[in-house]
């Protein structure tokens, strides 16, 4: 027998569906009158080629059949906005902020898997946090980074060069490097915490768990967008139970992930606060000296008033929410930009002569933080990885009332009518084109799908300026904007041009004959198979022959 709570608690999940759907289907809307292609499926919708792991043809089709302003079908026959226009964009990540949220399946699925650090909060809860964690991504601070950050890069050159057969090019899975770099300048740079001295071959768990994150979530394929419902539908306390119960191995993945992530940050945790409570002599003991961007977190927090204190669970959920956000982002932007530069030997070699002249002229010794992210071409190369390579190439965003939104271009409807504005209804799913955006055509010129790091040495052009796109690095949608803006794109930036000064000023990087696949996921990675099911990138790696430099 079923009991009556179960039987409740079904009838009235099912009535919360049908209710749904009804909703959807009934009430009409500007966004019915949008141009957009055809449904698929009623059941989902656009959903799994927006969420495949091979949609970047998709994705690109939209902006250049449609335009800035899409209409595709969510789940059941609902709306689904999809955009790049960036007079929307100006509301959704500034002006219209607190209207335009994150979709409740995010938030829930990253607080299940990350636990309750910034991506998993909303409104005064998140404004809360990013005021206590804003000054530990100050330029003073990263300026503290920049020794750590070396000291780990130095790290692996000599492992990559232990791996070289007699300093002959050697095939190398530069991804798997990148992400145990990628860690390691985190552990200590943010959590003052050693994972992986980059000798021996087998990774952290705590680093394969984030790095298998990305790739095991685009597996699933759109099935967390259903967790509200799940939650909604299944009392608390039966939640994991039902959920190891259901017949997904992907899904069995992730709760795995998520218990690895939370018992060693939980752990870690625990060492930094007993360093801290024994003084300062003990935590100079500690990796990073205290200067990690968790110990001045914790000490901020202890000096803090009671009601801006952030709760241990907290503070243990903005350690795994950075570490992940700083790894999986900017490993992923490493192994894009080596591979673009081992597609360009030019701009490789080009690259290669400025990093040792700025050596040079300082000795022969790492080049320090100021000269660094000046180096023109060095920052050309990054910015025009990000603009061109999102690492996180799209946003969504749920509506939490009625809004009109104003259009940069008039936009012709279905049936023929002009529209300079176009209402859009609460709970309607929006999904941001960060890519689509960083390569308009309309904006960055009939070149913007080409890889030209060029374009960044010389005054950009004057529709990219008017177009005022919302970010905070470059022009670009790529960190976001607003209130929601990634706070540690100064952090990302140091570690990538410090790692690209210590590879390519001693490296030489070439594809191999193996084809390489980019996966479209929350974070986008390289494999070498199309499933895309284990992050890979072989690249043949030798050793710089410094009398040929400068030839």
């Amino acid at each position: 027998m079923v009991s009556p709570l179960l039987q409740a608690v079904f009838a009235c999940g099912t009535i919360w569906c049908l209710w749904k759907v009804i909703r959807r289907l009934v009430i009409k809307s500007d966004l019915d009158n949008l141009p957009g292609p055809p449904s698929p499926s009623f059941v989902y919708g656009h959903i799994k080629q927006l969420y495949d792991r091979q949609s970047f043809k998709f994705h690109r089709s939209l902006g250049e059949t449609y335009g800035p302003v899409v209409r595709l079908r969510d789940r059941f026959g609902g709306n689904l906005l999809y955009t790049f226009d960036p007079k929307i964009m100006h509301h959704i990540v500034l002006k219209d902020q607190e209207v335009f949220q994150e979709a409740t399946w995010f938030t829930r699925m990253v607080y299940h898997l990350l636990g309750l650090g910034l991506l998993a909060t909303l409104g005064d809860h998140h404004r809360k946090q990013r005021k206590t964690l804003n000054p530990v991504f100050s330029i003073n601070h990263m300026r503290h980074m920049s020794p750590i950050f070396y000291e780990v890069s130095h790290k692996l050159r000599a492992a990559i060069q232990a791996r070289l057969h007699d300093g002959h090019p050697t095939e190398v899975n530069m991804v798997g490097w990148m992400g145990r770099t990628a860690l390691e300048l985190m552990g200590q740079g943010g959590l003052g915490y050693s994972f992986d001295p980059l000798v021996a071959d087998a990774a952290d768990e705590y680093g394969s768990a984030i790095k298998d994150l990305m790739p095991t979530l685009a597996q699933v394929r759109g099935m967390q967008q259903f967790l509200p419902l799940f939650e909604a539908i299944v009392p608390e306390g039966w939640r994991r139970v039902v959920a190891e119960l259901i017949p997904a191995p992907p899904l069995k993945r992730l709760i795995h992930i998520a218990d690895t992530l939370r018992r060693r940050s939980t752990e870690i945790f625990e060492a930094k606060k007993k360093a801290l409570l024994a003084g300062d002599e003990a935590l100079k003991q500690q990796v990073g000296e205290g200067r990690d961007l968790i110990s001045v977190l914790l000490k901020a927090n202890m000096a803090a008033s009671q009601e801006d204190k952030m709760p241990e669970d907290e503070l243990i959920g903005q350690m795994t929410t950075l570490t992940f956000a700083a790894m999986d982002t900017t490993s992923n932007a490493l192994s894009l930009t080596l591979w673009r530069l081992a597609q360009n030997p030019k701009v490789q070699s080009t690259l290669r002569n400025e990093l040792l002249e700025a050596q040079e002229s300082r000795g022969g010794g790492d080049i320090g933080y100021d000269d660094l992210v000046a180096l023109p071409y060095l920052d050309a190369i990054c910015r025009e990885t990000l603009r061109i390579h999102t690492p996180a190439p799209y946003r969504f965003r749920e509506t939490r009332r009625d809004i009109m939104l104003p259009l940069s271009e008039p936009v012709r409807g279905k049936d023929g009518r002009i529209m300079h504005e176009i209402l859009v209804p609460k709970d309607t799913s929006v999904f941001v084109g960060i890519n689509a955006s960083n390569t308009n055509q309309a904006i960055w010129g009939p070149d913007a799908y080409e890889w030209k790091p060029e374009r960044w040495l010389q005054p950009l052009p004057d529709a990219v300026l008017d177009a005022k796109i919302p970010g905070v690095y470059a022009n670009l949608m790529t960190f976001w904007g607003g209130g929601r803006a990634c706070m540690g794109f100064k952090f990302s930036q140091l570690e990538m041009k410090v790692v690209l000064a210590v590879l390519i000023s001693s490296f030489t990087f070439e594809l191999t004959d193996k084809r390489i696949w980019w996966n479209m996921a929350g974070v986008q990675y390289p494999s070498t198979d199309q499933r895309g099911e284990h992050p890979e990138l072989p690249m043949k790696v030798g050793l710089v022959k410094r009398e040929a430099v400068h030839a």
